[in-house]
């Protein structure tokens, strides 16, 4: 099979409605490492960069309440810092590149999604349709 290990996506295609940041960029314990109260930091597998998590909150209206909060990590060499707050937002929008997802199983038997990032930042502004002025006036 061609696909192994962590498929590409864009991030439109993982949050077509947005996400919104909801939490604290922490870092990823690496549990086998980590002993007798020593924490130590994940590393990825793939590329040795730390990895940090953010909680984020898709913007799709149709998830079920559980469904909204998702864990995104973050493969950064320093802690990446999220973008200011909007004014008049509850929560800060954010967008991520160089995504990629890995499936997995769940505890509770289910598929689930492992999503990894290289880089986050503000959205990017997107181009808004213009009104024509003075449409064919003749």
């Amino acid at each position: 099979m061609a696909l192994q290990g962590p498929i590409p996506v864009t991030f439109d295609m993982v949050f077509p409605h947005g996400c919104y940041v909801v939490g604290e960029v922490e870092p990823v314990k690496d549990f086998d490492a980590s002993s007798n109260g020593r924490f130590v930091q994940a590393r990825d597998k793939q590329t040795g960069e730390l990895v940090w998590q953010v909680a984020v909150m898709d913007g799709d209206p149709t998830l079920k309440p559980a469904q909204k909060t998702v864990a995104v990590k973050i493969l950064a060499p320093v802690q990446p810092v999220p973008p200011q707050p909007m004014p008049g937002l509850p929560f800060t929008p954010v967008e991520f590149d160089g995504m990629s997802v890995t499936p997995y199983v769940n505890a509770a038997s289910r598929l689930a999604y492992s999503i990894k990032v290289r880089e986050m930042h503000a959205p990017r502004p997107t181009a808004q349709p213009t009104a024509k002025a003075g449409k064919d006036a003749a």
